[in-house]
């Protein structure tokens, strides 16, 4: 039986989106498939991590890609790019948490272009006028992770419905981040 590495990095993500401290076994049974053979994809945790890290790269560019942030006005495309980032938001929550992956040399040069794209997003909607100017886009982006992170958690837990997801984010960030008429 041939093991779809694509679906056993998809469980390990689901299942450590909601215990990140999870073990390798545990990582395993998750996945329906044994250690040795988890082992045989993955050397250790540090080596699932950084695949874990990878994949949610390369799915939140193509999330940002699909919603196409460069076009329209900044806040509809803030809308769309959290509607476009809900079915990664499980990944990237365990994975903005992660420290090691933000640590030394080894950072992979993908959560730059994340960040440079997002970040550049708001900068967009604050030269449009629709954002506010005292809040950097540097922490709006940070605000847009914490917040996917933080719903993608919620609905996990059985906190909030799914069906919500979208909405309560886009309101609470576009809501903080919106200039006021008086500004």
């Amino acid at each position: 039986m041939s093991v779809d590495r694509t679906q056993v990095l998809h469980a390990a993500a689901g299942l450590l989106s909601r215990k990140a401290t999870a073990t390798m076994d545990e990582v395993a049974r998750a996945a329906g498939i044994g250690r040795a053979t988890l082992h045989r994809h993955f050397a250790g945790r540090d080596a699932l991590v950084r695949a874990l890290e990878q994949m949610c790269i390369e799915e939140t560019e193509a999330a940002l890609d699909a919603a196409r942030i460069g076009e329209g006005p900044a806040d509809e495309a803030v809308r769309r790019l959290i509607g476009a980032t809900e079915p990664v938001a499980p990944l990237l929550a365990f994975l903005v948490t992660e420290n090691q992956l933000f640590e030394g040399d080894q950072q992979n040069e993908g959560w730059a272009r994340l960040d440079a794209r997002i970040a550049g997003l708001f900068r967009r909607g604050q030269e449009q006028g629709v954002f506010r100017i005292d809040l950097t886009p540097v922490w709006l982006s940070e605000a847009f992770y914490g917040l996917v992170g933080a719903g993608a958690y919620a609905v996990a837990d059985g906190r909030v419905a799914a069906k919500d997801f979208q909405y309560m984010i886009a309101e609470l960030l576009l809501g903080g981040a919106r200039r006021s008429v008086e500004q």
